[in-house]
């Protein structure tokens, strides 16, 4: 098929798929830019080599419950949380256990001395 009749028409030349290619006169529609390679991390905040960069992460080396078996601190369903809470109180870094539990919405374990029922009781302020 011949589209020769169209030149000078429509001001381009045919195209495979559209018919007509746009001309330098008409600039081709823009498309938003997506790009596929994902933006990189922000490795700012922490510096392993750098000791005053310290973050909140760092309180799980210290806790208790890093020296202890870990299955005292998921217990099964109805199980005894007695051993965990004991350890937790005697945990220098109870507080920040608890803080992160709450922030990132532990839905298990014992963490920072509270089981999942009584961080929840604490996050609606019956506690």
């Amino acid at each position: 098929m011949s589209y020769e009749h169209l030149w000078g028409v429509m001001g381009g030349t045919p195209h495979a798929h559209t018919g007509m290619m746009p001309t330098e006169a008409e600039p081709a529609p823009s498309r938003p830019h997506l790009s596929l390679v994902p933006e990189p991390a922000d490795y700012d905040e922490f510096d392993p080599f750098d000791p005053a960069s310290a973050t909140n992460e760092q309180w799980q080396d210290r806790a208790l419950c890093a020296q202890t078996d870990p299955e005292a601190f998921f217990p099964e369903k109805g199980g005894s949380t007695r051993e965990a809470k004991k350890i937790c109180q005697r945990c220098s870094v109870r507080s920040e256990c608890l803080e992160y539990a709450l922030a990132h919405d532990e839905r298990f374990g014992i963490w920072g001395g509270l089981s999942e029922r009584e961080r929840r009781r604490l996050k609606r302020g019956i506690i």
